[in-house]
């Protein structure tokens, strides 16, 4: 039986991502996410890896590039304004069609903002982690245990898609404790015929690159990209669902909230209101088909977030012209299972 460790979520994400065959981590340490290179840092000497506290976030992650166009397993990992100063080299990574995993342990915003926890980094995440056409995968677990797993997820899908993944978490996943049993499985590490690894004479020079001056082999590349993506949201998109097959309301959450809003509907339920969750675990692609599926017989939906509002405007899209309410708390203040129910019983009123 699999030993279970009591351990810190970003404890847990480092020790899965050198389990998943990482080796080669550059980072720049942010509250509230610093133990995930504080880790890297004591953990890969010991199994042959690279720790490289860089200069900065804008060093770290074009150290990144620089590894993943070598065709190593590489990861780097931020908060929420160190994922600003990165968006430029993501934005790279992703023209040159290369994987890495980026995680970001969010805090509350805009600028330096606290080092509370926060889900404000939403549109950042799904909707413009740097400039031009494209897009990355974002996971969203709400446990360690769910952290750990993600690892090895994000690792593979980003090989086997050739862009980048990102673990989308907050300060509160990432401090605390829970007991991990992390998977016991092989990382699955593809060939990567396209790598600058050295041609040994054996084949022709792979260049890595995301400049291309004519526009029209610029627009065929970018629109191969999105062919991928088309693939990706038929295939990829993960969600659970808590109660949602007779519910009245339905609550959308993800991440850390999730939880909170899982209290809520159990409380919700003990009084006789027929409330339901369903918690996106992808946020691109996003379950959009699945929310609209869940809501299509409910009286009320109700999304949850620790922002003023970002997930939102997706859920709204998921279900067409039906009305869709809004609670959050921001600033890295945490909603209460209590403030929730509030929410809900309100909703059963109407």
């Amino acid at each position: 039986m699999a030993e279970r460790i009591l351990m810190k979520g970003n404890e847990a994400l480092a020790e899965a991502a050198i389990r998943a065959g990482c080796r080669h981590f550059f980072g720049y340490p942010i509250t509230p996410q610093t133990e995930i290179s504080a880790y890297m840092a004591k953990k890969m000497p010991k199994v042959g890896g690279l720790y490289l506290q860089a200069e900065s976030e804008v060093a770290a992650i074009n150290m990144v590039l620089g590894a993943a166009s070598a065709g190593v397993r590489t990861m780097t990992s931020s908060s929420s304004p160190g994922i600003s100063l990165k968006t430029e080299g993501i934005s790279y990574i992703a023209g040159s069609d290369l994987p890495c995993v980026i995680i970001d342990i969010q805090r509350g915003g805009p600028g330096l903002g606290g080092i509370q926890p926060s889900q404000a980094d939403y549109w950042q995440a799904t909707k413009a982690t740097g400039h031009g056409d494209f897009q990355l995968l974002v996971f969203a677990p709400s446990t360690v245990q769910e952290m750990a797993n993600t690892v090895f997820d994000a690792f593979e899908l980003a090989e086997k898609y050739r862009m980048p993944a990102m673990i989308f978490a907050d300060g509160m996943l990432g401090q605390m404790m829970e007991p991990v049993t992390f998977p016991e499985r092989e990382p699955e590490i593809s060939e990567k015929p396209w790598a600058a690894d050295g041609h040994k004479g054996q084949r022709t020079h792979n260049i890595i690159n995301s400049l291309y001056l004519q526009p029209q082999d610029l627009e065929r590349l970018v629109r191969e990209r999105f062919e991928r993506y088309d693939v990706i949201k038929k295939t990829e998109v993960r969600y659970d669902e808590f109660m949602t097959e007779d519910a009245d309301i339905l609550l959308v959450a993800y991440g850390a909230t999730a939880r909170i809003v899982k209290s809520a509907v159990v409380e919700a339920r003990s009084k006789g209101i027929k409330a339901g969750l369903l918690r996106p675990i992808t946020l691109w692609p996003f379950p959009s088909e699945a929310i609209a599926a869940a809501a299509a017989n409910t009286k009320a939906i109700l999304c949850v977030e620790m922002s003023m509002g970002q997930m939102v405007d997706d859920v709204r899209l998921a279900v067409g012209g039906k009305q869709v309410d809004f609670f959050g708390r921001t600033g890295g203040i945490i909603p209460t299972p209590a403030e929730v129910l509030a929410q809900i019983e309100e909703l059963a009123r109407r």
